[in-house]
């Protein structure tokens, strides 16, 4: 099993208001806080991807001096770059999306990289599922398939979106979305429902409740940081699955128990992300600040019992 990774999903301006504070214009979209999470393992990422030329190259150089491989980014002249405006509301749980101007999205027609198709695991970012399919039909037998997606896709899309999840491994959404398509409350059954479409592995994610780990009967529960202060949970889901995909490949297998590590160092990165606006705090993480953090989701589960 190689080290590479392939990621698509969007690149992407965002305007962001939380009871916190507001943004102008700030580097978003999925694959980038994807990427940004991944460039912490020793993985070769590439990112497939859309953008429009006011897309600033600064972003550029800083997704490249993560060691980020951009070749398979699509610049569109005279086109301008995905956008999403939102307002989160004072639980930070719930948003309202302001505006979104798709742009270049509309025009998007990936493209692997040659020397990508390959790849041994690949993330289907939070995108239109027929783009998905796109993908997956470029690849050459990769190991790991690994999907997210969300409500838009689910309500507008359902039969593609069937379709791509039936030839996934991994199937990452969070607790409201399992319930959407299983239309199913308990989440056990929710994600029971989710194997018998296909992928062998199910992750419900719960926001600041953590996230759950699914593989036939078999369960992992990973518990979230207790954060003092969270100001921008945009990016979170994105850090995480990142983190999950990036720890996997630099370990170079693919077992329920490398899944439970995995899922841990992608919690981990969300509860950066969360901490400052954008990508900010996922821009700079150090080795140190990374370990320390793992070390804390240790301590918070880590406990003696004597059974009598």
């Amino acid at each position: 099993m190689n080290n590479k990774l392939l990621v698509v999903g969007t690149m992407a301006y965002d305007s962001i208001e939380s009871p916190f504070g507001k943004t102008g214009k700030i580097l978003g979209g999925c694959a980038t806080y994807i990427g940004l999470a991944a460039s912490q393992f020793k993985t070769s990422c590439t990112l497939v991807s859309v953008v429009g030329d006011d897309f600033k190259k600064s972003y550029m150089d800083l997704l490249k001096s993560k060691g980020i491989d951009l070749s398979g980014v699509e610049l569109i002249s005279g086109e301008k770059t995905f956008f999403w405006k939102g307002k989160y509301h004072n639980d930070l749980n719930s948003r309202t999306t302001l505006d979104t101007q798709l742009n270049v999205l509309t025009k998007f027609k990936p493209k692997v990289p040659d020397n990508f198709k390959n790849a041994s695991i690949v993330l289907l970012g939070n995108l239109d599922p027929n783009l998905q399919g796109d993908v997956l039909s470029q690849m050459n037998n990769p190991k790991l398939v690994i999907m997210d997606t969300m409500n838009f896709w689910i309500d507008s899309y359902r039969d593609k979106l069937d379709e791509v999840i039936s030839k996934v491994d991994v199937f990452s959404l969070n607790d409201e979305e399992a319930r959407q398509i299983t239309r199913t409350h308990s989440l056990v059954e929710s994600a029971q429902k989710l194997h018998a479409m296909g992928p062998s592995y199910v992750i419900i994610k719960k926001g600041e409740h953590g996230a759950l780990l699914f593989n036939g009967e078999k369960i992992f529960c990973a518990p979230a940081l207790p954060l003092e202060e969270v100001f921008d949970p945009t990016g979170a889901g994105d850090s995480f699955i990142g983190g999950f995909a990036g720890y996997l490949s630099q370990c170079g297998r693919i077992t329920f128990e490398e899944m439970k590590t995995a899922t841990i160092m992608g919690s981990a990165l969300a509860s950066f992300t969360v901490q400052k606006f954008g990508t900010e705090s996922l821009e700079n993480i150090t080795p140190e600040r990374f370990n320390q953090r793992i070390q804390a989701f240790k301590s918070l589960t880590k406990f003696e019992i004597e059974l009598t």
